[in-house]
């Protein structure tokens, strides 16, 4: 039988550190039979929470530091050499672990993933990916706080990497493509977002062209690109509304006995509702273009939130994402006009 994953998982980083990383590892272990697992940070932490004997598949890298959620990532790469988040990397370099988990300071992360591992040849930037909810079970969307500034070269980039990650992650067929824009229009937008539209229509992708902000959410499209900075104010809003509607239905359906029997009436669908917008149930974004698989968990991430995380890597890694988006970017580049501007 073929060998399964090994991931590495940062398990000292995050609001929780040891205390839900380790939990949520030992869990994704215990269901998937051929997985590896190595947990990188400080043993007299971990070894507790494990308890012994140490589960088969799994094994302890030391690691002495940890890097603060407000740390800079200049400082996390310079000076934190043997932190749980580089070390984790590192066995990726190194081929000992087919992806690494961590939950956490996104910045140090991103900054320590591109320096151990570099880039694929013809991405100039790491990007964030994730799914979303959307009306026809999710929609990919990219990039999520990476990069705030992007050219049209960076926008066609996302738009690969946001097609493999939907084809291969999520077995969408021909993933659409839509790039967020104020308008559907041709005219609308900044001459880099309409550079990218120009170059979009003639890549060997299905892109469908310009989408509004609402169409992240209808079904409309399977994959949604766009800049860091409209990304995460996207993502957070929509976590931001999840939270809101879960707390208003919560307050309308206690407010007296009349609504109180109407809510264990409805009991089955608002259990569905609040599985379906529960932002823990989609953690687990990619930071894509780097050639290891690295997966960024919510630093505040729940024990299930976390495992969901792992799950993705695991995915990932069988997949090998990183190696198809290389495929997919060469193929991009050959079908690209003379003069466009196209690395």
């Amino acid at each position: 039988m073929t060998a399964g994953p090994t991931i590495a998982v940062d398990a000292m980083s995050g609001d929780h550190g040891a205390e839900v990383a380790v939990p949520a590892a030992l869990d994704v272990l215990a269901a998937t039979h051929d997985l590896r697992l190595i947990l990188v940070g400080r043993g007299e932490v971990m070894r507790p929470l494990i308890g012994s004997p140490l589960p088969q598949r799994c094994t302890i890298v030391e690691a002495s530091e940890v890097v603060g959620m407000d740390e800079r990532p200049q400082d996390a790469v310079r000076r934190k050499k043997d932190s749980s988040m580089r070390v984790a990397v590192n066995l990726v370099r190194k081929g000992e672990a087919a992806a690494c988990v961590s939950a956490g300071n996104t910045g140090a992360l991103l900054a320590t993933a591109r320096f151990v591992l570099g880039m694929i040849p013809g991405i100039d930037r790491p990007a964030i990916v994730s799914a979303v909810p959307a009306a026809h079970g999710h929609t990919v969307m990219l990039d999520l706080g990476a990069n705030p500034d992007c050219t049209a070269d960076h926008l066609v980039q996302f738009a690969v990497m946001g097609t493999v990650i939907a084809s291969d992650l999520h077995g969408t067929d021909r993933p659409r493509v839509g790039l967020l824009n104020i308008g559907e229009e041709d005219i609308k937008g900044t001459d880099e977002i309409r550079a990218a539209h120009r170059r979009l229509a003639a890549a060997p992708i299905n892109y469908c062209g310009f989408v509004e902000g609402d169409k992240i959410f209808s079904g409309g499209v399977d994959v949604v690109v766009t800049d860091g900075f409209a990304g995460n104010v996207a993502l957070k809003t929509l976590e931001g509304a999840a939270r809101f509607i879960t707390s208003v239905m919560k307050e309308e359906f206690t407010r007296n006995p009349l609504r109180k029997a109407g809510a264990l009436a409805s009991a089955p669908t608002l259990k569905a509702l609040k599985t379906r917008l529960d932002p823990s149930a989609y953690n687990g974004a990619s930071m894509v273009g780097l050639t290891g698989v690295v997966i960024k968990s919510h630093g505040g991430a729940s024990r299930a939130a976390f495992a969901n995380a792992i799950r993705v890597a695991i995915a990932e890694a069988r997949k090998g994402v990183p190696a198809q988006i290389g495929e997919l970017m060469a193929r991009v580049a050959a079908a690209a006009p003379p003069g466009d501007g196209a690395h």
